[in-house]
């Protein structure tokens, strides 16, 4: 899986605000394709950000999904963008829209400030984490952002195999300069064998919390560290759940519907796909290739 690149602080920005506005305008009862409109209009020119959510209006015809779009931008959303998305888009998961987008308005937010590779881990596993996504293929996403080096990617291979043997605060506190510390005071030549991913902070909170409930881990380094929060999921009934599920449901007959009446009326309109309106190539062929929009 290629590495999504780090972007500059604009576009970061302009990402939450896109997240932030998607989910306050949905929660009005407002058709996705229409906010997506509107939305592009309102994003600066000088990002790139409008030409990707070009093409998830194109995408939103053809498939009806905010996340299908975003796999196939890989050099603009993250992987961990995409599946994030996705679980809320699947039938079999609790996770809801609203939930999904606070949480990527959040990490776009602190990339937009002075991010650390360590704290959009612990942000990242926290939200897998609370919102039971799954460790395996989350963690498998992760490794493909640009903010994570080789010696993270090897990291995340051994937290997969680790994560449920060991506790996830002594997966951290193993691999940080508290840890190098603590066993030089017994062998003054140490040398750690792998890499040192965490500072000395971060590996004495881990210390501390090793055989106590996690998440005092992640309240502990967002109180001490500043680390970004990850949203609580909201508490909510049985009913309320069936009956946000059954929304989602219909809201994705009417894009079928919308298609099925495309189709009688002489066909599906397949020119986003193909050829952008100005004659260029198409949409996520010029992210792939890096270009900077025109203003």
């Amino acid at each position: 899986m290629a590495k999504t690149p780090v972007h500059s602080r604009e576009e970061y920005v302009e990402q939450a605000y896109f997240f932030r506005t998607c989910r306050d305008r949905q929660g009005e009862g407002r058709p996705i394709q229409e906010v997506l409109d509107q939305i592009q209009q309102e994003i600066l020119s000088t990002t790139r950000l409008p030409f990707a959510i070009q093409f998830m209006v194109a995408e939103l015809k053809h498939s009806g999904l905010l996340s299908a779009a975003c796999e196939r931008l890989p050099h603009y959303f993250t992987p961990f963008q995409a599946f994030v998305l996705s679980q809320s888009e699947s039938d079999n998961n609790r996770l809801t829209f609203e939930q999904a987008t606070l949480i990527l308005e959040r990490e776009a937010t602190y990339r937009a400030t002075e991010p650390t590779p360590a704290g959009l881990f612990v942000f990242q596993i926290e939200a897998l984490s609370r919102n039971r996504l799954g460790y395996m293929e989350g963690l498998r996403r992760m490794a493909a952002d640009g903010a994570f080096d080789d010696d993270w990617v090897a990291y995340f291979d051994v937290v997969r195999s680790q994560l449920g043997v060991r506790e996830l605060p002594e997966l951290v506190f193993v691999r940080s300069v508290s840890f190098v510390l603590e066993k030089r005071r017994e062998e003054p030549d140490y040398e750690p064998p792998f890499a040192i991913l965490f500072g000395e902070k971060e590996g004495r909170i881990a210390r501390a919390n090793i055989g106590r409930d996690p998440n005092f881990f992640f309240a502990a380094l967002q109180r001490q560290l500043a680390y970004p929060e990850v949203p609580r999921p909201p508490k909510q009934d049985s009913l309320v759940a069936r009956m946000e599920k059954m929304a989602r449901m219909i809201q994705r007959l009417e894009e079928k519907l919308r298609i099925v009446e495309q189709e009688t009326r002489g066909g599906v309109d397949l020119s986003p796909f193909v050829v952008g309106k100005d004659g260029k190539a198409p949409i996520d062929e010029r992210l792939a290739r890096d270009e900077e929009p025109t203003p």
